[in-house]
């Protein structure tokens, strides 16, 4: 099975990072989220990727085409150029296929999916954003997908407060969470397993996905929330970046779940 990753957008609210490099690019404990995310799919043996390329899109392909020379010990032949990776370091080598399509700089996130139509197969395949991260388990959400039949399966979740909330008893703080759960709706948390009929619910490159196609899959019935209680964060800003650091150098990010 296929997992296709949109890492393809601007991220124009991290500017500081992304004016040199795509979102998916910036870097968390020393590698780029992308790398985080696909790690995480191949802990559950997804290791086949397909990845939308827009914005900066040659950074991602020359990350991926370099990948095994940034390896901490090598042995290169000035002679014939080869490059043999010595040892494995902290990780690796991943055993992943990776393609790398560009799907235009300004086209919309539905027709970026549209766009990986001819590369993700024929059966179902999974498909999340590049810049969050969770501790989803993607077996138990294949299991949930397979279990309904219907086209789309969303992961819906619930993320932390941006504020502590206080729970008073007139003017005495009876309860204070640092960061609780939001008591708001579910919202939409990607990490989707989908069924190829999902094409026909998009247009072309001006889609947003999260539009006309969710909302027309709701309207008929054929998308489904998988419920997932535990950690995800994306990283739409620099608040967001530090904390994700921060989890990392404690030594207890919660979406590492490899070794």
């Amino acid at each position: 099975m296929k997992v296709g990753i949109l890492a393809g957008g601007v991220g124009s609210r991290l500017a500081e990072e992304t004016v040199v490099r795509p979102k998916p690019m910036i870097e968390i404990g020393g590698r780029p989220i992308l790398w985080h995310i696909m790690m995480h799919y191949s802990t559950y043996g997804f290791k086949e990727f397909v990845v939308a390329l827009g914005y900066k899109g040659e950074c991602i392909k020359r990350y991926m085409a370099d990948y095994c020379s940034l390896a901490p010990d090598l042995r290169v032949s000035l002679k014939t150029g080869r490059v043999e990776r010595r040892g494995n370091g902290e990780h690796g080598p991943e055993d992943w296929v990776v393609d790398l399509i560009d799907t235009g700089q300004k086209t919309n996130t539905g027709g970026r999916i549209k766009r990986l139509s001819s590369h993700l197969g024929d059966g179902t395949f999974m498909l999340t954003w590049g810049d969050g991260v969770s501790n989803v388990n993607l077996a138990d959400l294949l299991k949930f997908h397979r279990r309904h039949g219907r086209i789309a399966t969303v992961t819906a979740v619930r993320p932390p407060a941006r504020f502590g909330r206080l729970e008073l008893d007139g003017e005495r703080v009876a309860r204070f969470d640092e960061k609780p759960l939001s008591g708001e709706a579910w919202i939409n948390g990607a990490f989707f397993v989908l069924e190829p009929r999902v094409f026909d619910y998009i247009e072309g490159d001006d889609t947003l996905f999260e539009r006309e196609p969710l909302e027309g899959l709701a309207r008929d019935g054929q998308l489904m929330a998988y419920q997932h209680d535990g950690f995800w964060q994306c990283m739409d800003t620099m608040r967001d970046k530090v904390r994700l650091e921060g989890l990392w150098a404690s030594g207890d990010a919660p979406w590492k779940i490899w070794n």
